[in-house]
């Protein structure tokens, strides 16, 4: 029976994380961009980490994935920018019920 010597530190230390991918941020250079515009650019980029997910999680079903890491982070990210979506679309409800509420 062979023992492994010591587990060096590149061994087992995990990649940083990027930030945000880049259809997922918002251009705030043009001016004069209504709020449609950037919630359609928003909503433009859920759209796109859904499906970077769904076509990860395909090829990895079907064997052709090779770093299945990649694909967790991806579903992950996705599943994230949906729960955020989420709330955002709640407090959005809120706002609206609570103005609507408001006695004049």
């Amino acid at each position: 029976m062979s023992v492994p010597g010591p587990i060096q530190a590149s061994e087992w230390s995990i990649p940083a994380i990027g930030g945000l991918g880049p259809e997922a941020r918002l251009d705030t250079s043009a001016p004069n961009q209504g709020f449609a515009s950037a919630l359609e650019r928003a909503l433009a980029g859920l759209d796109a980490s859904q499906q970077r997910a769904s076509e990860q999680a395909a090829a990895l079903a079907a064997g052709e994935a090779q770093d299945p890491t990649a694909v967790v982070l991806a579903v992950e990210r996705a599943q994230l920018a949906m729960q955020l979506a989420n709330q955002v679309r709640n407090k959005a409800v809120e706002a609206y019920q609570e103005i609507f509420r408001t006695q004049v």
